[in-house]
């Protein structure tokens, strides 16, 4: 959850629900799985957005939660690779209620940025975004670990 406004008008509340509700819960229940992570060799997939990558204009605190899921992430997969828990960040870009709220309330910016992806679409929950999801939590990704996968349609290329 997030209040959008330009960087000077950020305020500590805009902070705090963006990381009360983002990077706090992330942390405190990687922090209570660990155990039952390290007896099952689990797989940790985490949330990012491409707000944080992108630097987008007046997310300030949800691009900075955002990020923060990523870098502890990182730790997290370096820190418990010796108990082969694996951490990943899945940063979709689909029509989930949040994206659709924003596509009603802002229309042309939502018609801009969905022309700026080139599969021209937002993805699809189900059909386009569980997939990659089930992939990371399967064995077939079984040597991958720290690494954010972006799943939007090809907006942001990661090197």
């Amino acid at each position: 959850a997030s209040r959008q406004a330009p960087l000077l008008e950020q305020t500590q509340e805009m902070f705090d629900l963006s990381f009360g509700t983002g990077f706090y819960p992330t942390v405190h229940l990687m922090q209570a799985c660990y155990p039952q992570l390290k007896e099952s060799k689990g797989s940790i997939i985490n949330f990012g957005s491409s707000s944080g990558l992108e630097g987008m204009p007046t997310q300030t605190s949800y691009a900075a939660a955002k990020e923060a899921i990523r870098g502890v992430s990182r730790v997290a997969a370096n820190e418990w690779a010796a108990d082969q828990i694996r951490v990943n960040v899945l940063c979709p870009f689909a029509a989930t209620e949040g994206v659709v709220a924003w596509q009603e309330a802002f229309p042309e910016r939502a018609a801009a940025t969905i022309a700026k992806v080139p599969l021209q679409r937002i993805g699809d929950p189900e059909t386009d975004i569980a997939p990659i999801a089930l992939f990371l939590a399967s064995d077939d990704s079984k040597y991958m670990t720290g690494q954010t996968v972006m799943a939007d349609g090809g907006s942001l290329k990661l090197r």
